[in-house]
């Protein structure tokens, strides 16, 4: 069962709610070390701030003294930094049909090379109707062909594969080369 992060109460035990006889202090403004529970609360006390433990599952228990809502502000801090930190992956669907044309497949290529430089990933499928499931090959063709037109921009993530009445192809982009200061100094000098 996961914690909802608003319960930040039952996340971590704070004060008297700490039971184990002893704990290993850290921090800034305390000798590191062990110390038996009520000693540790009592400095936590006398400095007007909580002991609240970081790590439950070590033995002993590791706990800080600190500021227990300054605690949480600084923990939800790092989460967001994290999560903005963390990189999102847009999926881009293109659809053909089996007998696609040329001006069509050109059209939707033109797309795909956007998408891909934007730094999206592209999902191209073939949607068969009725009885155009005869044509797969034919599908399968334009897939091939669509990963091919398209292999200075991405690599194939995943060959193309009949699922049903659609046969797709899963493209990333590459990743984009930057130049070194020591290549562009070669190319100046030529």
């Amino acid at each position: 069962m996961r914690q909802n992060p608003k319960d930040s109460h039952d996340q971590h035990r704070i004060n008297e709610k700490i039971r184990v006889p002893e704990v290993r202090l850290v921090g800034d403004n305390v000798e590191q070390g062990v110390y038996p529970t009520r000693e540790a609360l009592r400095m936590a006390q006398d400095m007007d701030l909580d002991l609240v433990e970081i790590s439950p599952t070590a033995k002993p228990p590791v706990c800080r003294i600190t500021d227990y809502q300054k605690f949480l502000y600084q923990l939800k801090k790092k989460q967001k930094e994290q999560k903005a930190k963390s990189v999102k992956v847009v999926v881009k669907e293109i659809r053909f049909g089996p007998q696609t044309d040329d001006h069509d497949y050109n059209f939707k290529l033109k797309h795909a090379t956007n998408f891909l430089s934007e730094g999206s990933k592209v999902k191209a499928y073939v949607f068969f109707k009725g009885r155009s499931i005869l044509f797969k090959e034919q599908g399968e063709v334009l897939l091939l062909r669509f990963a091919n037109d398209l292999e200075d921009y991405a690599k194939v993530e995943q060959l193309p594969i009949l699922e049903g009445k659609r046969m797709s192809i899963m493209l990333a982009p590459k990743p984009k080369k930057v130049a070194t200061p020591k290549k562009e100094i070669e190319d100046a000098e030529k």
